[in-house]
Formats: structure tokens, C-alpha cells, sequence
């Protein structure tokens, strides 16, 4: 027995320092002053300074510009000659942090809370700062990330974290911005890989009628909306109720409703809310938002595009018509923003997402937008970040070249509230492993 435990305290040991040498700390307050010299900034804003200097003081952009003088003496200066300098890139809504492995290993998944009605669940509490995923994303320019949760009807409150924490106290940029709603379905067939298998075992079922069962649901949505708006106009309560308690924010116009829907049926009914109930609305997913780009102009209603490569949603929709949705929306001055949700790439391909949509129709600086300042306004965090201005937190990424093109896409350096953070992470040091073992120079 005692030999037993003694090979069990082993396997503990050789685990603890498998992980240890995966660690990855965060970077302590950035103090001082800092500069970027000689470098191509793109601002986010759609304005590129060419041979620019960024001054960095206590984690803030003091100057920008081609006019900045840097002074003589002991000062931390980073030399960008020959580089792209952007602001850090956003992701605007992710399960990033609740989930890790997702069908393989349960214990490392918090991302889906039992029952329809959960707009008392914050998934700040649940993010986990030590995800493997996370320098991965850093390696690629994503400093930023909008952790929300899942579920069937309402499902919580989402927060804007920062890339580089010891906990999730730390990593919080803005907290609880939006409450994400998942808007069922419309369509009356059934679709999927396991759609035959699916209508099967449906045939032998009671027959129901899914679009009737989809607008029973949504009249649920709304009549909780409007129950909880009449709760939270009463001064006084004999009880708190939660559930009501949560969407205060939504009323209070201090949070977002995240709905999240692709056909054009489900978009209407998010207009619907927005006039009924004056709140504000983004649209998550968006694949038929092009159709009615001038209804959601006009009604004031973001869109975060879930992501583009991915095939039409209609078997009549162009091949190519994902690549197209960003520069239809541009151009009907729709509010949006370009996100990454595909599981095998874990998020590291919105870069290219947004590339893929400037060589169908948007220029390169709207592309760098739509996951820079775009997405910082949706989030209702651009007043401190989004774009490399005076004032703003010193999120920035420096590239050997161009940061939509797959091929020269290298980040070199990335900073979060002016300090230097690590870009290491498990597949680098893989490769510096496996680089020593066999000689490679």
C-alpha cells in the first residue's frame, strides 16, 4: 500500500512540473515612460502614420504622431523600423476560458447553464486565466476578449477580459456588457449531418410543429422582458427576484442584448424588441444580415458576424456569399464587427477572417477596423481602447508585416495597458523543443 502512494505522489510530481514549465506569467503595471519609434502605426481608425513614434507613460498613449520628440537620457525605447504597428485585436464574443477541451474532458468545460432563464449567471466567475488557450490567441494579436456564456433561451451576462491575468478578478476589462440571448430557430425543417437519422427517429415521435414551438418560445422572451421591466419600474419589491434583477442593466441602457440568430425571421424579431422594449440589440451570428442591412441601419442594431469561412446559409445564396456580408454591411453603414467561433482553430483565424474581407470587397483599414474599433464599440469599451489614440490603453501589437496576410503575419511584440507581454505558449515551446532535439538552426 505504501509503495502504491509512493508511485501516486510520483505521477502528482512529474504533472506539477509538465505544467510548471508550460507557465506563462503575467506581466507586471507598466511604469514610466515608453517609446515606439519609426513605425508604420495603423490607427484603427482608418488613418495610417507612416514612420510614426508612440509615447507610453504608466500604460496610457500619451502622444502619436510624426512630430514627437523623444528625449535623451535612460528611456525604454522599442525600435519598429520595417514593422506594422496596430492597436491589440478584439474578440467579440468567445467561450473562451469556459471552455477547454470541449467533448473530451467535462471537468474543464463551464461555459452552459441548466434551464432557459439565467440572466442572474455572469461567466466572469467561471473564466479560467490559466486556459492553454489564451497565449496562443496573444501569439496572434488577440488582447482582448468578450467571454460570454451559452444555453437554449437566456443565458447570462458576457465580460470584455484583457489576455494577460493571474485570475479572472484581474482580467476583467468591462464586466457584464452584454446578456446573450440564443433565439431559436424559425425553420421548419430539420438540417445538420444527422438530419436523416434525425427525421428517423422523428417519424416515430408525436408529430410537433418546430416553427410554432420557436414563436411559443419567443413569446416567453417577451413576456419576461416585460414583466421584468414592470418589476424594475416598481420602487419597492416584497422580494428580490434575480432573474429580473439581471436584465436590469438592459433597461438602465448599461448592457447590451447579445442575440444570437442567423435567419432573417429571427433578426426581426430582435427589431421588434428593440422598439418595444428600447434596448439595445446586437445581432450575433448575422449569416442573413446583408438581406436586411438598411432594417437593422436603421434601427440602430450592431452585427457581429460569427464566422466567415464557413459555407452560404441557403443552398440560393452565392458560394462566396460569407466573404461578401462584411462590405454589404459597410456599405449600408451597418455597425459590425468580425469574430472567430470555430472550434478546430480555437479563434486564431480572425485575422484572416477579416483579410478574407478585404479581398471581397472592404479596404484593408475598414478589415483592420471591423476587429479593432468596430468591435471596441460594440463592446462599449472604444473609449479606452480600439485604436492607437491619445488617452486610450496602450494595446498594441507590433507585426513583421501586414497582420491580415496569413504569410507575414508575425507578432513580434503585443502589449496590454503598456506592459510587454509574454508570447509564449505551448506549441512555442514545442517547437523550441523539438527544434534542440533534432539540431534544426
Amino acid at each position: 500500500m505504501q509503495k502504491i502512494f509512493y508511485i501516486i505522489q510520483l505521477l502528482f510530481l512529474s504533472v506539477s512540473i509538465v505544467q510548471a514549465q508550460d507557465d506563462v506569467y503575467p506581466a507586471p503595471a507598466q511604469k514610466g515612460i515608453m517609446y515606439i519609434k519609426n513605425a508604420t502605426i495603423h490607427v484603427g481608425n482608418g488613418q495610417v502614420i507612416s514612420n510614426g513614434i508612440i509615447k507610453i507613460q504608466d500604460g496610457k498613449i500619451t502622444e502619436v504622431g510624426t512630430n514627437v520628440t523623444i528625449p535623451s537620457g535612460d528611456i525604454k525605447i522599442i525600435d519598429a523600423k520595417g514593422k506594422q504597428v496596430y492597436p491589440g485585436l478584439i474578440l467579440p464574443v468567445t467561450d473562451l476560458g469556459l471552455k477547454e477541451i470541449a467533448n473530451a474532458i467535462r471537468g474543464s468545460n463551464d461555459y452552459n447553464e441548466l434551464g432557459d432563464w439565467n440572466s442572474n449567471i455572469r461567466s466572469i466567475v467561471a473564466y479560467n486565466s490559466d486556459s492553454k488557450i489564451i497565449n496562443t490567441l496573444k501569439a496572434n494579436g488577440i488582447l482582448l476578449a468578450n467571454v460570454a456564456p451559452t444555453g437554449s433561451l437566456i443565458a447570462g451576462s458576457s465580460t470584455v477580459v484583457q489576455l494577460d491575468a493571474w485570475n479572472w478578478e484581474d482580467a476583467s476589462y468591462k464586466a457584464d456588457d452584454g446578456m446573450h440571448l440564443y433565439m431559436p430557430s424559425l425553420l421548419a425543417r430539420p438540417g445538420g449531418r444527422f438530419s436523416g437519422l434525425a427525421g428517423i427517429l422523428a417519424s416515430q415521435q408525436p408529430q410537433t410543429d418546430p416553427v410554432k414551438e420557436a414563436l411559443s418560445k419567443i413569446e416567453e422572451v417577451r413576456k419576461f422582458l416585460r414583466e421584468a421591466k414592470s418589476y424594475i419600474q416598481e420602487n419597492s419589491h416584497p422580494a428580490t427576484n434575480i432573474k429580473f434583477e439581471g436584465v436590469r442593466p438592459l433597461f438602465e441602457k448599461k448592457q447590451k442584448l447579445f442575440v444570437h440568430c442567423n435567419q432573417v425571421k429571427q433578426m426581426m424579431v430582435a427589431i421588434d424588441f428593440v422598439k418595444e422594449f428600447g434596448i439595445d440589440v446586437v445581432i450575433v451570428g448575422g449569416s442573413d444580415s446583408w438581406q436586411i442591412a438598411d432594417l437593422l441601419k436603421q434601427n440602430n442594431i450592431a452585427v457581429v458576424l460569427s464566422r466567415e469561412h464557413n459555407l452560404p446559409t441557403t443552398d440560393d445564396d452565392d458560394i462566396d456569399q460569407p466573404f461578401k456580408t462584411p462590405a454589404a454591411l459597410q456599405k449600408a453603414g451597418v455597425l459590425f464587427a468580425l469574430n472567430d467561433d470555430f472550434e478546430e482553430t480555437r479563434y486564431r483565424n480572425l485575422t484572416f477572417n477579416a483579410g478574407t474581407a478585404a479581398a471581397y470587397g472592404l479596404s484593408k483599414e475598414e478589415a483592420l477596423q471591423s476587429i479593432t474599433l468596430n468591435a471596441a464599440k460594440i463592446l462599449g469599451i472604444d473609449d479606452r481602447t480600439g485604436s492607437i489614440e491619445v488617452g486610450k490603453d496602450a494595446n498594441i501589437i507590433i507585426s513583421e508585416g501586414d497582420i491580415l496576410d496569413m504569410r507575414t503575419s508575425i507578432v513580434t511584440d503585443a502589449f496590454i495597458q503598456g506592459r510587454k507581454v509574454s508570447l509564449e505558449n505551448k506549441q512555442t515551446q514545442l517547437y523550441e523543443r523539438y527544434r534542440n532535439k533534432y539540431g534544426i538552426k
